[in-house]
């Protein structure tokens, strides 16, 4: 303790006892010698507990950073200055202290407010971006797109429903009902129809047209669309709910015009009126070139209207789930396009074969790389080629091939499957093999695998046209080759492709 010798050289009882700041002297070991009532009361010391302790069981230093470590063992940030004392004693020390809790909760408040305010720019970018895919969908799809709110007022009416049907979006939205599009006789037949399969009475009108939707059935008929004009077109048309959790915020409905797929049945009859199967073949191929490309077009379109009403920040999780959704929705679409354009350049004969010299385990294995991001969970690919490294065939049609029988293989079967590419060359001829230990092929199934549409009753609930397995027969038969299936039912199977070189 200083004696009252010590504190008349300091003068300073009346500040050390009255001032707003903590004051603390110490000896010049450190030692602590006072410390101010105010002190006292931040840091629950009483004075006799504190005096003649070292000044770092009170002032704590973390690198640059100061703390007053209270009673309690709690502590609070704060500016400490020391300022040298000569007295006839010896040297003191008297040390300033500022609690600077508030300044520290205001600078790590301003650094919240910029993290949030980067978070939010980078939701604005994210959001612009789907709006940018929506408007491009929206305004280049070749379907007419109607969206009406729960009461069943048109609210969207796409470029392509206004190009086909003749009504500008200004004359229907808010103002009219799908109803307009529809002939009363059909929808009175409808609904009749629809009041037996439900076992209930459906009014004639836009019920008819939305019940299936409300009751989350299957809702995707033909239908003759009234134009503007007067004049029908067929259009098979797919009438969904919009919902937010159990609640039903609209209707979307998705109608593709059937007049080139009429005038292609029309030209398939002809064409194919020997066929037996003509009228299978016809079902397949309207049923495939609606369903196919409306299904995930419908994905599309439902997540980017719910991606448009999740604005808050907190639904990021939301918008991403569903961003995620319309990016697999679009790959499937374009899957389903190349498939439909093949079979119809083989068809049409304008399928070219370019035979070229090349490394065929180079091409493979840039073609497996490529296909990477199809793999389901922890599936893995094993490719390895035999022979010289040197082909002589199509590289693009053998391409097409790896790519359809790989899918398969990574489609058909579980997660954490291996799936075994080989492929080999001798002097004469190029070899194949995709094996993989899926869910396999029926002896009856075998017999039809290679035939256009043909779809096993086993793989109903995985998407797919049926057309694969025909194109990769097409192609090889293009190159002279020929293929085999090696399958037994939950065995996996193997593919195995045979292509001859041309001879000189």
């Amino acid at each position: 303790m200083l004696n009252a010798q010590h504190q008349h050289y300091l003068g300073f009882d009346v500040l050390f006892n009255l001032a707003a700041i903590g004051i603390i002297v110490t000896d010049d070991n450190d030692n602590i010698l006072m410390i101010n009532p105010f002190l006292l009361s931040q840091s629950g010391y009483a004075e006799e507990e504190i005096t003649d302790q070292p000044i770092h069981q009170l002032v704590l230093c973390e690198g640059s950073e100061k703390f007053i470590r209270r009673k309690d063992g709690s502590r609070f940030p704060a500016e400490v200055t020391v300022t040298p004392h000569a007295t006839p004693e010896g040297p003191l020390h008297i040390i300033h202290v500022t609690d600077i809790s508030d300044k520290k909760s205001i600078e790590q408040t301003l650094k919240d407010l910029q993290q949030q305010k980067t978070q939010l720019a980078l939701k604005e970018k994210a959001l612009q971006d789907v709006n940018s895919v929506f408007n491009n969908l929206w305004s280049n799809a070749g379907a007419m797109i109607i969206v009406t709110n729960e009461e069943g007022y048109i609210k969207w009416f796409n470029p392509a429903a206004e190009r086909i049907l003749g009504y500008k979006a200004s004359e229907v939205v808010d103002f009219c009902t799908p109803m307009i599009l529809h002939d009363k006789e059909e929808i009175a037949l409808r609904a009749a129809e629809f009041s037996k399969q439900l076992n209930q009475e459906i009014p004639a009108g836009l019920e008819t047209l939305l019940i299936k939707a409300r009751l989350n059935l299957r809702n995707e008929y033909e239908w003759q669309y009234v134009k503007k004009d007067g004049t029908t077109l067929p259009v098979s048309l797919a009438v969904s709910a919009l919902r937010n959790g159990s609640e039903i915020n609209g209707y979307m409905g998705i109608a593709i015009d059937l007049t080139p797929i009429k005038q292609a049945e029309s030209e398939l009859r002809v064409a194919l009126e020997k066929e037996r199967d003509l009228n299978e073949l016809k079902s397949r191929f309207v049923s495939l070139a609606s369903h196919e490309f409306r299904t995930p077009l419908s994905a599309i379109l439902s997540s980017i209207y719910l991606v448009s009403k999740y604005e808050d920040p907190a639904d990021v999780a939301k918008r991403t789930k569903h961003i995620q959704r319309i990016i697999s929705s679009v790959n499937s679409l374009t899957d389903i396009l190349n498939d439909f354009l093949s079979v119809g350049k083989i068809e049409e004969g304008k399928i070219q074969v370019h035979i070229t010299e090349f490394d065929p385990g180079r091409h493979i294995g840039n073609i497996l790389h490529e296909m990477e991001g199809l793999k389901k969970s922890h599936q893995q690919i094993y490719y390895a080629h035999h022979g010289p490294p040197l082909a002589v065939l199509d590289p693009t049609l053998l391409k097409h091939i790896v790519m359809n029988l790989v899918s398969n293989a990574i489609k058909f079967s579980p997660d954490n499957a291996i799936i075994s590419v080989r492929s080999s060359s001798t002097d004469n001829f190029f070899q194949l093999s995709v094996k993989d230990k899926g869910i396999g092929i029926s002896v009856a199934d075998r017999q039809h695998l290679f035939e256009r549409f043909f779809r096993s009753e086993q793989v109903a609930n995985i998407q797919g046209t049926g057309l694969g397995l025909h194109i990769v027969a097409k192609y090889t038969e293009l190159m002279n080759g020929h293929i085999t299936c090696n399958s037994a039912l939950d065995q996996g199977t193997e593919f195995l492709i045979t292509i001859p070189f041309p001879k000189n």
